[in-house]
């Protein structure tokens, strides 16, 4: 059966309507479908950036890692380390940061024997020993070898500091000519002169890297700590104390 347009009722203009619609129906089928491929191809671009972004992340870590292993394997803090903060200086001893206002007496003591160490710079021409430098402070000592006792002596009570400088008559400028050991030497036999630790044979001699080593006759010790005899102990301990107050600028 043939449709004839001429005996149709349904009006022109209808017909022309219903094609129109079709072809908008069309037209947003295929925009939605469009824009669902786009969205999927979005998505699955987004999940690549993303696995790309987190895989840079993970490799810049490991690289700043890595710069930071390498500058602390690099680091070497030394035997004496004078730094700069912000304007203000701070020093670092064997590694250790010393406090300015609380400075104990072995860092103290540590740092007056790395002074006689640079002295040979600062008098100029003059070679220094490259031995290993000695354990930090907070180190655990190695046991002295053993030595003959020293007899022991009572300690000598009345070893005030000495005004002046009698035992070698030493100028002033004479005495600041000497080393920091030979200095303590001196005020150290300044102050047992008279007493009964003179007629011993103590002397504080400078040992290794710029340690503080102890004469006493024959016997040799490589530290102040070790010397058996609690008088001599002291008595040095109080020559390094005025040298101190004397001789060291600020004290």
């Amino acid at each position: 059966m043939q449709l004839n347009f001429t005996e149709t009722t349904l009006p022109t203009l209808a017909l022309w309507g219903i094609g129109l619609v079709a072809v908008i129906i069309g037209f947003l089928i295929g925009y939605i479908d469009s824009n669902l491929r786009s969205a999927k191809l979005i998505e699955s671009a987004e999940e690549k950036a993303d696995v790309v972004r987190t895989e840079a992340e993970k490799r810049l870590a490991e690289a700043e890692a890595l710069k930071t292993q390498i500058s602390n394997s690099m680091d070497d803090p030394g035997l004496l380390r004078l730094k700069n903060k912000n304007g203000t200086p701070s020093l670092e001893v064997d590694g250790v940061l010393l406090n300015l206002k609380n400075i104990s007496t072995d860092q103290r003591k540590r740092l007056i024997e790395l002074l006689s160490v640079i002295r040979p710079w600062l008098e100029g021409g003059q070679s220094v020993s490259t031995s290993p430098a000695p354990k930090p402070v907070a180190a655990t000592p190695t046991p002295p070898p053993v030595q003959q006792p020293v007899p022991v002596r009572p300690a000598v009570s009345a070893l005030s500091p000495s005004p002046t400088l009698p035992v070698t008559n030493l100028t002033e400028r004479e005495f600041k000519a000497l080393g920091i050991i030979a200095q303590i030497d001196h005020v150290f036999q300044t102050r047992i002169a008279g007493t009964p630790y003179e007629a011993m044979g103590i002397r504080v001699m400078e040992g290794a890297v710029g340690s503080v080593e102890v004469k006493i006759g024959s016997n040799k010790y490589p530290s102040i700590d070790d010397v058996p005899d609690e008088g001599i102990k002291q008595a040095i301990r109080a020559a390094i104390a005025e040298w101190e107050n004397k001789y060291i600028p600020g004290q």
